[in-house]
Parts: C-alpha cells; sequence; structure tokens
C-alpha cells in the first residue's frame, strides 16, 4: 500500500497493479453491463458486436471472434442471442457457402445510434474526475497492455 494525497484528505492505495486492474475491469464492465440491459435493453457485449457489425456491415463471424477478443463458441452464442433480439441478421456468403455474412437491422442501428450518448455520458465521468494528463497516463498503460499482451 501506498498514501496519496486527494481532496478529500490522505488514503492508502493498493498496489497490487494486477489484482487492482482486474478489479477495477470487472467492476466497470458489471456496472455499465447492468446500465446497457437496463436502459438500452441490450447486454454490453452484444452492443460491442452490433458497433462492430454496423460499421463493417456484411463482416463474417470470425471478424467478430477476432475484433471482440472471444472464442468462437461464445460468438456463436452471442449472433443467436442477436437474432432472437432482431438486432442483426445473416445472409450466406455468395462467395463461400460455409460463410454467413452479418448484417444490423434497423432496431440494431438505432440501439447503437442510442448507444452514443450512453458512451459519451460515461467518458464524462471518468473527465469530471481526473485531468487531462491523468487520462492520458491511464490511455497510455491500457494501449501499452493491449499491443503488449
Amino acid at each position: 500500500m501506498v498514501c496519496i494525497q486527494t481532496n478529500s484528505g490522505v488514503r492508502s492505495v493498493d498496489r497490487r497493479l494486477f489484482f487492482v486492474l482486474n478489479m477495477a475491469q470487472r467492476k466497470l464492465f458489471n456496472h455499465v453491463d447492468h446500465l446497457c440491459e437496463e436502459q438500452l435493453d441490450a447486454s454490453v457485449t452484444q452492443l460491442a458486436a452490433l458497433m462492430y457489425i454496423c460499421k463493417h456491415a456484411g463482416c463474417v463471424q470470425k471478424d467478430l471472434v477476432t475484433a471482440l477478443a472471444l472464442k468462437k463458441s461464445a460468438v456463436t452464442g452471442l449472433l443467436t442471442r442477436m437474432e432472437k433480439n432482431n438486432l442483426l441478421h445473416r445472409k450466406p456468403c455468395a462467395k463461400d457457402a460455409r460463410a454467413i455474412r452479418l448484417y444490423p437491422t434497423q432496431s440494431g442501428i438505432e440501439k447503437v445510434q442510442n448507444l452514443a450518448p450512453f458512451i459519451q455520458q460515461l467518458n464524462q465521468q471518468f473527465e469530471e474526475h481526473f485531468s487531462e494528463e491523468e487520462i492520458a497516463t491511464v490511455l497510455k498503460f491500457l494501449n501499452f497492455i493491449i499491443k503488449k499482451f
């Protein structure tokens, strides 16, 4: 533990970096997932997939597996639920009969459009508590992890 000065006084901070990073990711994911379900009627994972599919209409499942860093079986189940919830539709690929192309439905496109202000609100919460320099340092650290591992 190390002590840091805050606006409300001195407090100790846990220095177990991997543990703290893991706990922060879990808490943030669960919090945002709950908000997404409550406000947008879709999971955060469905919305992440939908954002990718909207940006890359006609992509195949393999592309989504790579983009979301999930296992193929997890993405298969995810796509089935999304299709059932009318967020996407699948079309056979004209060039490869084994491949299925993914396209957002109008409902899926509207969810992504509704997601933009939601993401902006979340980002604003961080910006209210941290300086530009602190946010830049956090982004540098997180991007290092993404590239390194």
